[in-house]
This record gives C-alpha cells, structure tokens and sequence, in this order.
C-alpha cells in the first residue's frame, strides 16, 4: 500500500508509550486515512518516534474489518525503492500488479512479499466478490548493501501448526520448529498466532531478537502485560521465550514481528525508505518523470498515483532511541 504521510516524521505529533515493569513496553496506534474521499483508515504502530524499527521491520499499519464500498478499494500504481513490502490478510481479498509483471491474488493466510530496492510500482484493487477487508500491511527496510536489489515478488502460503490451545502460521522466518521459504536480506520473525478462548502459550524465541506482537482481536496478555486491539507490545532482546494469554471468552487473533536490532539509520518518505535527503528528492523526480527506474504496471486501466510534495524542510535520518539498561 501507499503511505499517505507525507510530512517529516521529526516534527509530526507522536502517540503515547507506556512502559510497564515487565519490559513489555506497549506502543498506541494512531489512526491514518488511506486514499482519496473515500480513505481507508488503517492504525499505524510504527514508525514513531518512540519505536522506528523493530529488526528490520520499519512500517506496520493494521486495518478492518472494514465494509468496502460499492466501487471497491482501488490503489492505483504507485512506487517502492529501498523496501520489501509484506501484505497479509485476514479477511478479503485482493489483487496485486507490479512492473515486474506480476499478477497475483492476496488472499487470507497467504503472504505475498514485493522487493523495491532499486525501484519498482505497484497497483492493488479489491476483487469484486470481496466486501469486507481486514489484515495488516507491513515494510522491511533493506540493509545498506542490498538497497539497490533487483524487483522480486515471492508468495507463500504458510501450513497452520496446531498447538496446545492455539494455531501457528510462520510467514516469515522461523518458529516453534516451522521455517518460511521466504527470502529476505536481513534475518526476520513474522507470523500470526491465533489463541482459543483462555488459552495460554509460550514461545521460544531468539533472544538476540527484539520482539512486536501486534494484537488483532482478543483480551491479550503478553509475559503478563494487557495489550488491546490495535496496539503492539514491544520486548527488548535477551529473552528465550514470549508468553502469549488469551483472558477473553472468545478467540485471540495477533501477529508476531521480530529480528535483530536494525543498527542503520533510515529516512522515511511516502513510499521510499532512504538514507538522506537527497535520495528522497532523486526518488520523487523519477517517479515523476516515468523513468524506467520503477518501470510501468501493466493491465491497470487508470492514472498513476502522483507523488506528493516534499514538505519544506530537510527530512533528517533516524534510528531507535538508546534501549534502557533494564532492557539489555
């Protein structure tokens, strides 16, 4: 998807953190319009100022279960440098174009993962039998040494792992003795995990990785922390294992992000994820100029989506504050 936020992330209000004795650290959302008159509105954990990346995740928006209107949701093709984009549904479905040449339906439980290093476009659109949609979209920012990769498009649909009182699905890295086939160019943890009604597991985890367990539906509990609905739990590396507790009468729905600390330092602007000022504004020339950078979509009828202005100030690098002794 398209990032609609488009002003410096230094001087945007940022939502509220709350720290807990735990070392879970619970991140608010804050809610963003997606699109024109009729925006999607989508709850957006990170970036903030509080938490840029968690491994090398840099951009998590949480949507539905949202009514799609009789003219369906239409992103028309718009552009990725610097990124892989993780799109992940839990209800709808939705149709996938790229300059590849890709043409691929993303449908609940099945991961589609775009790579924009160098650049590349995209379109998405609503199939007409769907009328409900509701998942997550989430961006990987790449390592210095593999921003210029070429345009991929991996799909993977991840088989369910039945667990005491609660369903696995490893979409990305690896988990509780399941392996994705997915590949990525920094080491990476994604994946969903549903509980039953007062169920209760406990994950072994990689304690050099830092931890996001985003929570969907449900009365969740992590290592003991309540964290609602659209808000994300955030763990420090240094732990082995993660327990996730479903106190609600009905079932839990959450996905878990991790990786190892993410060390560079990023710029983020509407759809790039950069180093510095100036390769926003290179960036923003060639999309605009239809440069072969990003290539076209082919089969989408309509426009492009344009770029928007670079707001009036230089748009400064940033990374994760300093962890907390208590943390480490």
């Amino acid at each position: 998807m398209s990032n609609p936020e488009v002003a410096s992330e230094a001087v945007r209000s940022r939502v509220q953190v709350e720290s807990t004795t735990t070392g879970v650290e619970v991140l608010s959302a804050r809610d963003v319009p997606l699109g024109g008159p009729r925006a999607l509105q989508v709850r957006r954990t990170i970036s903030q100022r509080a938490r840029t990346l968690i491994g090398a995740w840099c951009f998590a928006d949480h949507y539905g279960p949202v009514e799609i209107p009789a003219a369906g949701m239409d992103l028309p093709p718009h552009p990725h440098t610097g990124l892989q984009t993780v799109s992940w549904l839990f209800s709808g479905t939705i149709e996938h174009r790229d300059s590849l040449g890709t043409h691929s339906l993303i449908r609940p439980g099945e991961l589609n993962l775009m790579t924009g290093g160098h650049g590349i476009a995209h379109s998405e659109v609503s199939t007409p039998d769907s009328t409900v949609l509701h998942g997550v979209q989430l961006w990987v920012a790449l390592p210095d040494a593999d921003r210029e990769a070429g345009r991929d498009f991996q799909h993977h649909v991840p088989e369910p792992v039945r667990m005491y009182g609660a369903e696995l699905r490893v979409f990305l890295g690896s988990l509780e003795g399941e392996t994705s086939p997915v590949r990525t160019f920094t080491r990476l943890l994604g994946a969903q995990l549903d509980l039953e009604p007062h169920a209760a597991v406990t994950l072994s985890v990689d304690p050099g990785f830092e931890h996001g367990l985003l929570v969907d539906a449900g009365d969740v509990r992590l290592d003991g922390t309540a964290v609602q609905p659209g808000e994300l739990g955030y763990v420090a590396p240094g732990v082995e294992a993660l327990t996730v507790t479903n106190r609600s009468d009905g079932p839990a729905r959450t996905i878990l992000l991790g990786g190892p600390p993410f060390e560079e330092e990023i710029v983020m602007w509407w759809n790039f994820v950069v180093r510095d000022h100036e390769e926003i504004l290179r960036a923003r020339q060639d999309w605009e100029a239809a440069s072969e950078r990003f290539g076209s979509v082919e089969g989408y009828h309509g426009r492009r989506l344009p770029a928007p202005p670079v707001p009036d100030v230089i748009i400064t690098p940033r990374r994760n504050p300093p962890r907390r002794a208590d943390r480490v």
